[in-house]
């Protein structure tokens, strides 16, 4: 059974797009507002755009050293700029923060504006953001660093540095008093192959061991929904969560009626229920329970995936696009399609891992959707899956983060 938080989280919050309780005893003016700023990255080009979702000329450019991956952070104050390729990280202050006051939430809105200070090191990747600690992991320095949510969210890039044995594809993310780190292999490899990855294990915040390594066969993604950390291996996804004596891990085995020679690398976690979205080799997505059999139900997709995402403001809620151009709304609770329509040209995944095809990410009630052959953002109705609009964007949009929601202004 799929379990309902108590409680959305920081990032949950302002990406829902509700509605927050106003309140009546202000002696003040007061104004709803819900704004949705989308910062998209050029496929070609060292660029990052920003515009306003509803006032697209209200927009913005940014230079950066490389091709980002782009990630709210900071409970959406901040957008981090990852740049794998050209070792650094840069950070735009998005322009939009929010101020919790129990019955409402205040709203502050201004333009958006690069931070000067950076991070520089050997191939940043991995990134996570959870319980106000933004971690990066560097997949071949053999090292991450921890970066403060609110200290990053006044514009303060102060890093401090974790020491892991080995440089290897990993993350490192906070659970509880502890600090969960991907474990590599001792062996020798040759040329540019993989390291290969052991499973996780439990540190201290100098990088010494606080607990032995739980096996999980190369690891790969990370996600938090609930209590849980979930991360998928070869055998199946290995769960954690904090314990009176430290992490408690649990694997689930892939059972015998999935498809077999897949496995999950790429994990969501919904903000609402306790619950977790997969994927499961190229056509197919999994819905995975950390706690109640069946912790596996096996989504089969009619075209090879392009990307995924979850609803923060309907928890049970997914969308995935699909190689043919198709968006189509997944019910987690059903662990079934619910809807389809076609939204942009098809999108082969033959070719190389990165050649540009599109992103998506959630806005409130609407999905938006890079288009780069098109030069376009795409507007899709989160109800209907019908087409609101589109938005040029100069080059060929690519990676997508979205910040924002709903407040009041005094």
């Amino acid at each position: 059974m799929l379990r309902h938080l108590a409680g959305a989280s920081a990032l949950a919050l302002v990406l829902a797009g509700a509605a927050f309780a106003q309140d009546h005893d202000h002696d003040h003016d007061h104004e709803d507002v819900t704004l949705y700023r989308v910062f998209v990255g050029d496929h070609e080009k060292g660029q990052v755009t920003a515009f306003d979702l509803t006032e697209p000329d209200h927009r913005w450019t940014f230079p950066t050293t490389g091709q980002v991956k782009l990630f709210p952070v900071a409970g959406g104050a901040v957008v981090a700029a990852v740049q794998s390729d050209a070792d650094t990280v840069q950070f735009i202050r998005s322009g939009i923060a929010f101020h919790d006051h129990g019955d409402h939430r205040d709203i502050e809105v201004g333009d958006p504006a690069a931070i000067d200070a950076s991070l520089t090191g050997p191939r940043p990747f991995h990134l996570v953001d959870h319980d106000g600690k933004v971690v990066l992991n560097y997949d071949q320095g053999g090292y991450a660093e921890i970066l403060d949510g609110h200290a990053l969210a006044e514009g303060k890039v102060e890093p401090v540095r974790f020491p892991q044995a080995r440089a290897h594809h990993g993350f490192v993310a906070p659970l509880g008093d502890s600090w969960l780190s991907t474990v590599a292999s001792d062996e020798k490899v040759e040329g540019d192959a993989s390291v290969p990855r052991l499973g996780l294990q439990a540190f201290d915040a100098e990088g010494k061991p606080a607990g032995d390594l739980a096996s999980c066969t190369a690891i790969h993604g990370e996600a938090f929904s609930g209590a849980y950390l979930a991360a998928g291996c070869k055998e199946g996804v290995l769960t954690v969560k904090a314990g009176a004596n430290g992490p408690e891990y649990r694997l689930l085995p892939y059972p015998a009626d999935l498809p077999q020679g897949v496995t999950t690398g790429t994990l969501l976690g919904s903000t609402g229920i306790q619950v977790f979205l997969g994927n499961y080799g190229p056509d197919g997505l999994v819905v995975i329970d950390p706690v109640d059999e069946p912790h596996y139900r096996y989504i089969k997709l009619p075209f090879r995936r392009v990307d995924f995402a979850l609803d923060p403001a309907r928890p049970s809620t997914g969308y995935v696009l699909t190689e043919d151009g198709s968006l189509h709304r997944i019910d987690l609770l059903k662990a079934e399609i619910a809807a389809s329509a076609k939204v942009t040209e098809p999108y082969s995944m033959d070719g190389h891992w990165n050649d540009p095809r599109p992103r998506i990410a959630m806005a409130g009630d609407e999905i938006v959707v890079t288009d780069p052959n098109a030069g376009l953002v795409r507007r899709i109705a989160t109800e209907s899956l019908e087409e609101l609009g589109t938005v040029e964007v100069e080059g060929k949009p690519y990676n997508i983060a979205v910040t924002g929601g709903s407040g009041v202004t005094h």
